[in-house]
């Protein structure tokens, strides 16, 4: 049993930034991980070729920027490495190995109680804490959607979190489901190594470039939103032309409102479009049911395939384990409340840091807000000083 200021749990970028900006207010805390690493997501299940699609101004952590000399858009294995000096910088300890069983808020002690599972010693342990930070993300269990008959497939599944490169499947045919950046990128990967690549473009989607993206994030600084999608929009039309006749739809509303309203990211062009254009990648629309090897489609297009990647994004777990803080998450374990509101806090000193599907702007942002705010009220609660 153990006493702290805060407890965080998840020791990804958003729990270890957080760890990072309490410890320059020398705030004890600590950081309960899971897996056997920090920043596992990126360190384990993430693919060889990924990089961070926005530019590397916004996507630094608090209080420390990337190196001189990190390319615009950082490869996986350079923002690992920057992870590693972030950890070691702000001297964040994270308790790996740990499964939070339950945590609920006692107010017999006014405190925060979390049982976890030590899964090396298969020993329980109990901290108890005034502020409780959930920073267990949005990229938490990777969901693959329920459909008809995949129980049947004979071939291979899995999920993008669990694809490397495309080396293995080179002659073979591969499905891609999802047409966001993973899904994209693993079609152009998949293609590049040999395999027969086919993508499902389930809704409509923005295709823009780096570059693109990039103006569009400095223009925003100056112009309405509404000006800079139309800029934007026009741009990604003159470089891609008509995706509509490939069977890619464009949203009716602009990448930076979307971003804004639903947090989906618009789609950075890899190399995909051309691929697309030339029929090394098909695509297809919704799938209605698969038939061991065989898949159907909306347009009643049927197709066999070795295996099918599902790009189909994450689902959080928070309700699994976190017993109360229904003023701060909904049943499905994500804030009730938007920007402009302040969706990372709830009452009783629960917290939650990245879930503002901003990415690592956003991560940034949340962890000063969250770290700022108990600092604020430890002074409260120790009438006027810390």
């Amino acid at each position: 049993m153990e006493q702290v200021d805060v407890v965080i749990v998840g020791a990804g970028p958003s729990g270890i930034a957080t760890s990072a900006c309490l410890n320059r207010l020398k705030i004890s805390n600590i950081v309960i991980e899971r897996e056997d690493c920090y920043a596992s997501l990126w360190k384990k299940r993430s693919y060889d070729r990924l990089k961070l699609h926005l530019a590397k101004q916004y996507c630094q952590l608090p209080h420390m920027p990337f190196p001189k000399g990190t390319p615009t858009f950082v490869p996986k294995n350079d923002f690992i490495r920057y992870m590693d000096s972030y950890v070691a910088r702000f001297q964040v300890s994270p308790l790996l190995n740990r499964h939070v069983e339950s945590s609920f808020y006692d107010d017999n002690i006014s405190k925060w109680s979390v049982v976890v599972k030590n899964m090396v010693t298969e020993s329980y342990e109990v901290y108890f804490a005034k502020f409780l930070v959930v920073a267990t993300g949005e990229n938490n269990y990777g969901y693959i959607p329920p459909i008809e008959g995949l129980d049947t497939f004979r071939g291979k599944v899995i999920h993008s979190s669990q694809y490397d490169c495309g080396k293995c499947y080179t002659d073979k045919s591969v499905l891609v489901v999802g047409a966001g950046n993973s899904g994209m990128e693993i079609a152009f990967d998949l293609s590049n190594w040999g395999a027969n690549t086919s993508i499902v473009a389930r809704s409509p989607v923005h295709l823009l470039s780096e570059n693109i993206v990039k103006l569009g994030m400095f223009l925003l600084k100056f112009m309405p939103i509404k000006i800079v999608d139309a800029i934007v929009s026009a741009l990604g039309r003159l470089k891609h032309g008509n995706l509509s006749e490939y069977g890619l739809q464009t949203p009716n509303k602009g990448p930076f409102f979307l971003k804004a309203t639903t947090g989906r990211s618009p789609t950075i062009d890899v190399g995909s479009v051309a691929k697309i254009k030339s029929a090394e990648i098909k695509v297809f629309p919704s799938i209605t049911n698969v038939q061991e090897n065989c898949v159907e489609f909306e347009n009643r297009k049927t197709r066999c395939f070795d295996a099918i990647i599902f790009a189909t994004g994450y689902k959080s777990t928070v309700r699994n384990w976190l017993k109360g803080g229904e003023d701060l998450f909904n049943e499905d374990g994500m804030p009730r409340q938007r920007l402009p509101n302040e969706y990372w806090k709830g009452k009783s000193g629960i917290y939650c840091a990245g879930f503002s599907s901003r990415g690592l702007l956003g991560i940034s942002q949340d962890a000063q807000n969250i770290a700022q705010d108990i600092s604020f009220q430890m002074t409260m609660l120790n009438g006027g000083t810390k």
